[in-house]
């Protein structure tokens, strides 16, 4: 027959703590009026074989929560270094066990309590369109990733697009101006290049993405090229602008995306924006950074690429299209130009978007 030890209670002798064994009909089980320890381990420690019962319990140092192994295994039950921070437009429903602040104006992001990586996605402004058969503008560099954070202050600047500019005076169109950067802490994405204007002088800009060229620049030397940034490794942001086709439709190249480059423009076809990228770190889909479309000769200007992307100006006299705000798209090229000179669209305004699970 097995032994029995069989005790109606156990008295810490320091006073800091008591457990009961309830043997009535309560099933109250074990009570205990005190602290309980449970031990601690490491995923890899963890998952080296501890005893895995269904029902034991732990507390993981790795992801900073109490565990249990149920049939289906190892089940965070809470985390005990939960993140509470503020700043922006901060959304606790859009994405399921996550918090979420988007930032379309500049401000801080400020930790109160807790500590562990969030999510970032920072999207700079697009450029802006050039005038007269101008290039589309190249989108806002777009950087995505994770940072780690400690309670504290980070600053968050929200990049504005580029103005799509037109000359007062004169037949020669004007490149589109850059955006602006955004910035996350020491996340920098730099803004769009302006699109090229109708002057062999004013060739696509550089920037987070290219702007794209016009057929008074259509070597390699009058696209936008993207930067990559001064971090090291330099992370890429985004893609070039493209060139231009000559006559007898004499296209102008799309400004470059965050998901390719900007298409080039050929004799017959206008060039569209390049396609942007998409994040779901909102909780919903979402593509930014397209580069801005091409403006035209003839015909039609070409199309934003997907990603708030603004299209190129159609003929005649067609003013390119904005890129659309808070995704940094780049401004449409506006088209040639028989009358007063119409400039190219505006670069949309970044965003600054930050999650973390809780």
């Amino acid at each position: 027959m097995a032994s029995e030890v069989r005790v109606n209670q156990i008295q810490n002798r320091s006073g800091l703590g008591t457990v009961t064994f309830n043997e009535n009909e309560s099933h109250e089980g074990i009570k205990v009026q005190g602290a309980i320890g449970l031990g601690t381990f490491t995923t890899a420690v963890r998952d080296a074989g501890i005893g895995t019962d269904v029902g034991t319990l732990i507390y993981n140092t790795t992801t900073t929560s109490v565990e249990a192994y149920g049939p289906s295994g190892w089940v965070a039950i809470k985390n005990l270094n939960v993140i509470s921070a503020t700043g922006g437009t901060k959304d606790t429903t859009s994405r399921s066990g996550y918090v979420v602040h988007t930032f379309t104006d500049p401000g801080t992001f400020t930790v109160n309590a807790g500590s562990g990586s969030v999510e970032y996605l920072v999207v700079a402004g697009g450029g802006g369109g050039g005038s007269v058969r101008g290039g589309g503008g190249g989108a806002g560099g777009m950087r995505t990733g994770t940072l780690p954070i400690t309670p504290g202050s980070y600053p968050v600047t929200r990049g504005g697009g580029g103005a799509g500019n037109a000359p007062p005076n004169g037949i020669q169109g004007t490149r589109g101006d850059n955006g602006t950067n955004s910035v996350f802490s020491t996340i920098t994405s730099q803004g769009g290049g302006g699109g090229s204007g109708n002057s062999p002088s004013q060739g696509g800009a550089n920037g987070g993405s290219g702007g794209g060229a016009n057929d008074n620049n259509s070597s390699a030397n009058g696209l936008g090229n993207r930067e990559t940034g001064t971090t090291t490794p330099a992370p890429s942001q985004g893609n070039n602008g493209g060139t231009a086709g000559g006559a007898p439709k004499s296209a102008s190249g799309g400004g470059g995306g965050a998901g390719g480059a900007g298409s080039n423009g050929t004799p017959s076809t206008e060039g569209p924006g390049g396609d942007g990228l998409a994040s779901s770190i909102t909780g919903t889909s979402v593509t930014y950074a397209g580069g801005g479309g091409g403006g035209c000769q003839t015909g039609n200007g070409g199309a934003g690429g997907p990603g708030g992307g603004g299209a190129g100006g159609d003929n005649p006299n067609g003013p390119g299209s904005n890129g659309t705000a808070g995704t940094g798209g780049g401004g449409g090229g506006s088209s040639e130009s028989s009358g007063p000179i119409n400039p190219g669209g505006s670069g949309g305004s970044g965003v600054v978007i930050i999650a973390y699970q809780v």
